[in-house]
């Protein structure tokens, strides 16, 4: 019997080490006017990395716009069908799977989520660009094998306003892509997302509110997810998918779990630690939950050694405390 018994815990600990090594550790790779060298990829294996987001770009020129301009000679070599495809190819041959999510840049930088055309037409127009975008990543997603094709970033008025578009636009991505599908939606849009049943991850972007502390304290960030913890698990039994962070991250800077959204130029305060501190409770809080898939850091350039550093209070976790975070407990998982 205790032969028996202790065969069944081993099976047990074996299973859950499996589900726990299964998690995405992924890291948000940034579009660079560069080709893609083994030197840029090294640092990806060194934070224990085994996914990367490739982004590539499309632009509208202001939120009611309706041209999607995408792959042209104007843009960044990463931000191109050619960029993504030599990230991707240099990434796999590295052992990184890959989530190819091409994404859209209002000009000025204004928000996605607020994309909304004034008439019929421009909304039909709007559908044609933008699925012309999407298909053609998707059979670039198809032609390198990535594992995981994202169909969207943050666009929750075009999502809303035109959902049949989107049942549509996902079908047609099933005939040319076979492996699985995401949309990143934004934090506080996701629960209002239609089309969650045709994916296979609910994708979220998790800047979720979680302190107003100027510098918040592991318990005080804990407390803060709780909320936001309960109604991603329900979500997912809801829909039956697991819950992936298509984004997460802090900067380092005071007030960094207040809106962890912000992108401003603001000068706030260097605050190694408050993004250190936050991130680790983002493994504590969900690495170990059988729901949650993971997710990718916000964000990784490629050029390491010029990037983020002691002095940046950007998003970035590269040359920071923050980092060391991230490759423990990738390693861990």
């Amino acid at each position: 019997m205790k032969v028996l018994r202790l065969l069944f815990l081993c099976l047990l600990q074996f299973s859950c080490n499996s589900q726990i090594a299964e998690k995405i550790n992924g890291i948000s790779f940034v579009a660079s006017r560069d080709k893609v060298t083994q030197a840029h990829i090294n640092p990806v294996l060194n934070v224990k990395a085994n996914y990367a987001a490739v982004m590539p770009f499309g632009f509208i020129r202001n939120l009611t716009a309706s041209n999607v301009v995408f792959n042209t000679d104007r843009q960044w070599f990463g931000e191109t069908r050619s960029g993504a495809k030599q990230y991707s190819e240099l990434l796999h041959k590295n052992g990184i799977k890959v989530m190819i999510k091409p994404q859209i840049w209002v000009w000025k930088g204004e928000f996605t989520g607020d994309i909304q055309m004034e008439t019929e037409e421009s909304w039909q127009e709007l559908e044609k660009t933008y699925e012309d975008f999407i298909l053609t990543y998707a059979e670039l997603a198809q032609e390198v094998n990535a594992e995981i094709y994202c169909i969207g970033t943050e666009l929750e008025e075009f999502v809303k306003n035109r959902p049949e578009f989107w049942i549509k636009l996902i079908a047609k991505v099933k005939t040319v892509y076979t492996g699985k599908l995401t949309y990143a939606a934004n934090w506080d849009e996701y629960t209002r997302t239609s089309f969650w049943a045709e994916l296979d991850y609910i994708g979220v972007d998790a800047y979720f509110p979680i302190s107003d502390a100027k510098n918040p304290t592991k318990i005080q960030m804990s407390e803060g997810w709780q909320k936001w913890k309960i109604q991603l698990k329900n979500i997912s039994k809801k829909e039956g998918k697991p819950i992936l962070f298509t984004e997460f991250g802090y900067r380092s800077m005071d007030y960094t779990g207040k809106k962890p959204w912000l992108v401003d130029r603001g000068e706030m305060e260097v605050n190694l630690t408050a993004q250190a501190d936050a991130t680790q409770v983002v493994f504590d809080e969900f690495w170990k939950e059988g729901w949650f898939a993971g997710g990718f850091i916000w964000k990784w350039f490629i050029h390491y050694e010029k990037s983020g550093g002691i002095d940046d209070n950007r998003f970035t976790p590269q040359n920071k405390p923050a980092e060391d975070v991230i490759r423990n407990n990738y390693g861990d998982y």
